[in-house]
């Protein structure tokens, strides 16, 4: 009876874990992912152009996936996990510092400043949180995770379009936006606050892992684990970042500039939807099988779906940028899902902050390559933009495959 109990305590620990996390997340969320929304419009008024505003959203990205390399490396030599994970959410203050900014150069300096803070917690976090999600299975832990960031995710660009339609001008000055911006900091208080309680509960996570006695895998980073990570490259590149997305419907004149946080806050709650889904499918994956890299097969939607987003998405249609706004969140949410859970699976314990950091690496890469080539193509011609990403994710499916045969191949330990 005294094992039967400690299994549900550590299991009790994990989800207490989890949904302290999650509040991190939902109320981080609303800062950045509020932020995110009206970010490229925000910079269109502070007078940058397409090519600016895809080549900060490439840089940002790219740093705040980058510096995870280093981070979840040294994370991993010196166990400070917490450390890494206070500081990157701390980086936050950033966001509402844009209340305070009119110079489109000191605002982008802010967007990448938050994207740095998010690539030094990230790894630290996700090995965190991968500790505990292993008492529930990865996918439904991730998945609550994601779902409940997406909460945040909705509420942030609500704010914004909240602000907007009831603010009665149709074309939105930088006072507007800069009213938005302001209202991040209670949230912004909120995240420092959960992330304390979380520490304070759980201040050595690896045991909600090693409680279980799972056999260790190997101590190197496996064939599936760069499979995944070069998959993950692909589909990515060709993936339409929303602030060229939210770009294009201000300039072509489809969505007002309060319909556009209403849209993003659209795609974010399909997001959360699917997070729940495609988790626990990765779980029902991994158990029919018995094989912890089973739940990959359920990532065939990504490029299936990503090829019809700049289809969409860069057209002159209402109807069309509203579907594209769904598709766009349907992928987000197996991105953020599986992307967390199968590292979790892929990587052994002394490599899981490594691991984090590599593929991490190799997303925001993919990102600033992406993000940087539609910002272009887009001044240049937005048909070859289109064609481009259309072409890119389905050089994504054959690798996909491969990566799945790998993956069933392997039988867990």
């Amino acid at each position: 009876m005294k094992e039967i109990s400690g299994i549900v305590n550590y299991k009790k620990t994990a989800i207490q874990l989890i949904i302290l996390f999650g509040l991190v997340s939902l109320f981080g969320d609303i800062v950045y992912e509020g932020a995110r929304g009206v970010n490229g419009p925000y910079l269109k008024v502070l007078g940058a152009n397409a090519i600016i505003v895809g080549l900060v959203a490439g840089i940002g990205e790219f740093m705040g996936y980058a510096i995870r390399l280093f981070s979840g490396y040294f994370s991993d030599k010196t166990k400070a996990y917490w450390i890494f994970t206070f500081l990157g959410y701390g980086m936050l203050i950033s966001i509402p510092l844009l209340s305070l900014t009119g110079i489109w150069q000191i605002a982008v300096l802010f967007i990448v400043f938050e994207r740095i803070g998010k690539a030094l917690r990230s790894p630290a976090k996700d090995t965190i949180l991968s500790h505990a999600t292993q008492q529930i299975g990865t996918g439904l832990g991730f998945g609550i995770l994601e779902a409940m960031d997406q909460i945040g995710a909705i509420a942030g660009p609500l704010i914004f379009a909240g602000l907007f339609f009831f603010s009665g001008v149709k074309d939105k000055t930088i006072v507007d936006y800069q009213h938005g911006y302001r209202f991040l900091w209670v949230p912004f208080v909120m995240v420092m606050f959960c992330l304390f309680l979380a520490y304070k509960r759980v201040p050595d996570p690896q045991h909600l892992e090693t409680s279980l006695k799972k056999t260790e895998g190997p101590g190197k980073l496996t064939r599936i684990f760069w499979l995944y990570t070069i998959f993950s490259f692909v589909t990515t590149l060709g993936f339409a970042n929303f602030a060229l997305i939210g770009y294009h419907f201000k300039a072509q004149h489809i969505l007002s500039d309060a319909q556009i946080p209403l849209f993003y806050a659209i795609a974010m709650g399909v997001d959360a939807v699917v997070a729940l889904l495609i988790g626990k499918a990765y779980d029902i994956f991994k158990n029919r099988n018995n094989n912890d890299k089973a739940g990959l097969s359920t990532l065939i939607i990504i490029p299936l779906f990503s090829l019809f987003i700049p289809i969409l998405a860069f057209s002159k249609s209402y109807m069309m940028a509203f579907a594209s706004v769904i598709l766009w969140g349907v992928v987000m949410g197996a991105h953020e899902t599986i992307m967390r859970s199968a590292i979790a699976d892929l990587t052994p314990l002394n490599k899981r902050g490594t691991g984090y950091g590599i593929f991490n690496t190799s997303y925001g890469f993919a990102i600033l390559i992406g993000s940087s080539l539609m910002g272009l193509l887009y001044e240049k011609s937005l048909n070859l933009l289109v064609i481009g990403a259309v072409a890119v994710e389905i050089l994504a499916i054959p690798i996909f495959f491969a990566m799945r045969k790998e993956s069933l191949a392997l039988k867990s330990k």
